[in-house]
């Protein structure tokens, strides 16, 4: 069984996916690898089904959430290798002597807060926080804590008192948290 992976990646692909996500191409291939071992039917397309074959993602409680973040571009309910690598690309470390709109501080942010936006209407409402808090801590905390949590967080980061939190009150809220290195994967090259 040779290497399918690099036969299939044509040395022009590899140049557009390193222009627009800045991995390099060694990681490139690597993660097209693990692209095309994921894609069980071979037909260069994943599934939400094939995602939840990842371990370490299968057993997040986020899970949902990082798989439904794959599919914000698709029409179809499939993700091809580029889609799949833009997302990734959120989650590379930040360069200081080189800029990527992908996994900038910005765009980083961006990608967190459609975590908690659940119906995507540019706002983080007490139930949606709320749903998030049950997916991350489940039965751990009691109800009448999480609500307190929730309502103090949207109290904390409301500024304009509409009772949600939108991405700039968001991003106020984390503007001395590290996000920069929270949201980075070490890819390895």
């Amino acid at each position: 069984m040779g290497n399918k992976s690099s036969l299939l990646l044509r040395e022009e692909e590899i140049a557009q996916i390193q222009e627009e996500t800045g991995f390099t191409p060694n990681q490139i291939e690597r993660l097209y690898s693990r692209f095309t071992a994921l894609d069980k039917n071979d037909c260069g397309t994943l599934a939400r089904e094939d995602f939840l074959r990842i371990p370490e993602l299968a057993i997040n409680p986020l899970s949902e959430r990082i798989v439904h973040s794959f599919f914000a571009e698709s029409h179809d309910d499939r993700v091809n290798f580029l889609q799949f690598m833009r997302v990734l690309a959120h989650f590379r470390p930040i360069r200081k002597n080189r800029e990527n709109k992908l996994n900038s501080r910005e765009e980083k942010l961006r990608f967190a807060f459609s975590m908690y936006d659940l119906d995507n209407d540019g706002k983080i409402s007490r139930d949606e926080l709320l749903a998030i808090l049950h997916m991350m801590v489940g039965a751990n905390i009691s109800e009448e804590q999480l609500t307190s949590i929730a309502e103090r967080t949207i109290l904390e980061a409301d500024t304009n008192n509409d009772q949600m939190i939108c991405f700039e009150e968001f991003c106020t809220a984390l503007d001395r948290t590290d996000v920069e290195q929270k949201m980075s994967i070490r890819f390895l090259n």
